[in-house]
């Protein structure tokens, strides 16, 4: 069955041409113009992607991604008119897996939605496959399978599609500097990422979801000029 897409935006203009590009390459679309509504309808049925307006009349779409209203394996993209650097890194420090601004060229909008949708469901398969799955490093366990992460004092934090694959690529290189270049391409690929600040963006995302108590070691370094590196050792359980 084809994927399902839900569409919030409350442009009519917008909102139809989105439709009819993603209806036209074969997805299902459901569209709202209404925070509540989507809500409700995120709960009676989850959809494969949902793709967010950011100013909507009864509230600021952002909110549905960092009040983790969405369950964190649904992917989400940011789809808006606000084209400031400093407004698609909040984007992507709170959560999303892209973030598209308006106008758009639809064929592009389409292929970013099938990039997202692509590395959600390789993903998930992959994860499923391997028996080790489960890693344990410092005072965290990591269930990539499930996208959550345990500390051990027993809280227990979800990850995005987009930060599970970031921090895998970390588990699998533990002790070893890992150039944006290297990321990039470990999580999603660099043809489809929207500026280089992006990257820092996820990891800045990531580091708060991992941050341990006072006098623990951080976790993920930076080496100025060269990249990231990952400062513990790494066992898996499968």
């Amino acid at each position: 069955m084809s994927a399902l897409i839900y569409l919030l935006e409350d442009d009519l203009d917008i909102s139809r041409l989105i439709e009819r590009s993603l209806t036209q390459q074969g997805f299902r679309t459901r569209t709202f113009r209404r925070l509540a509504e989507f809500e409700r309808e995120l709960r009676r049925q989850p959809p494969d992607l949902c793709l967010i307006d950011l100013s909507l009349p009864d509230g600021d779409g952002l909110s549905l991604v960092t009040r983790n209203v969405m369950p964190d394996t649904i992917p989400r993209v940011i789809v808006t008119g606000r084209a400031s650097v400093t407004d698609r890194v909040v984007g992507l420090e709170v959560g999303a897996d892209d973030y598209i601004v308006k106008p758009f060229e639809p064929r592009e909008l389409v292929a970013r939605l099938r990039a997202v949708l692509r590395r959600a469901s390789i993903t998930r398969e992959a994860r499923a496959a391997d028996g080790r799955a489960v890693a344990v490093f410092g005072c965290w366990t990591a269930d990539l399978a499930a996208c959550t992460l345990t500390h051990a004092d027993g809280r227990r934090i979800g990850l995005s599609s987009s930060e599970t694959s970031l921090l895998e690529a970390f588990l699998r290189a533990p002790g070893r500097v890992l150039s944006r270049s290297n990321l990039l391409d470990a999580t999603q690929g660099r043809s489809n990422e929207p500026f280089d600040r992006t990257m820092d963006a996820r990891i800045s995302r990531l580091r708060r979801k991992l941050e341990c108590g006072p006098g623990e070691a951080e976790i993920i370094r930076t080496v100025y000029g060269a990249g990231y590196i990952f400062t513990h050792d790494v066992s898996w359980t499968g």
